[in-house]
């Protein structure tokens, strides 16, 4: 009997460190759960952002940022951004940038993202600084500060503020839809080559991975200069799409 009742506190002391180390590694999310867009709500995580087949981009109409989650600790985003330069208006930058993972939110309420390796994608263009747009493999661990979720008092529609690591506040993000759309969150690429990423890097520094996939051929350069074309557009479009 003695030795039954020490067992039995055993397992219950065990029982309680695993569930205490759970709490402390991370907390269990449901207002997080779905597809959360910017104001344009044209940038969106899923097929229509990303084709894993053709391991291509597809392009919106309009810039923007895009995060989706799941209950189980999945999460996928998308991002598009063309910077107009007001002193050389031929300059402007554009960048698409894709990646998925896991996520955790740990007790003090800060967000972990962790993105599969081999499977992030970025298409970086700067025409008065490569000659060619450039698709690269791309990997970026995130840390959100913290968040919060609230009923926007104008749209009347859930949105989520997400604060940078630094607690600078990003763009608002507005829920577009739930459940989110997303691609499938296993690994979609295979690799036997580890591919060198600079983890180093910020978004605002328009990120570069060294492990390029491809860079635009001669034959697809008037392809290019028909992307730029729209590059110049949406970055123009969507200033005063924000605005106004």
């Amino acid at each position: 009997m003695l030795s039954l009742s020490v067992a039995t506190m055993l397992l219950s002391a065990s029982a309680g460190f695993v569930a205490a180390q759970t709490t402390a590694d991370s907390v269990p999310v449901t207002d997080l759960v779905g597809t959360w867009s910017t104001k344009s709500n044209s940038t969106l995580t899923g097929p229509g952002f990303y084709d894993p087949q053709k391991d291509s981009f597809i392009e919106p109409k309009h810039t923007g940022i895009s995060y989706s989650f799941t209950a189980d600790g999945f999460f996928e985003e998308a991002y598009y951004r063309a910077v107009a330069n007001p002193s050389n208006p031929k300059c402007p930058k554009g960048i698409i940038q894709w990646q998925h993972g896991k996520f955790k939110k740990l007790a003090n309420g800060t967000l972990e993202l962790t993105p599969i390796e081999i499977d992030g994608r970025q298409l970086y263009s700067d025409p008065c600084a490569y000659k060619n747009s450039v698709y690269t493999r791309y990997k970026a661990k995130e840390k959100f500060l913290h968040y919060e979720v609230i009923k926007d008092p104008y749209h009347q529609i859930s949105r989520l503020n997400l604060f940078k690591w630094d607690g600078a506040p990003m763009q608002p993000l507005y829920l577009a839809m739930s459940p989110p759309t997303m691609l499938p969150t296993t690994t979609l690429h295979q690799t036997s080559t580890p591919t060198p990423t600079n983890s180093k890097n910020k978004r605002s520094e328009f990120p570069f991975s060294p492990s390029a996939l491809s860079k635009r051929s001669p034959q697809q350069l008037q392809a290019d200069r028909w992307w730029w074309f729209g590059v110049v557009l949406t970055a123009t479009g969507g200033t005063l799409y924000f605005f106004f």
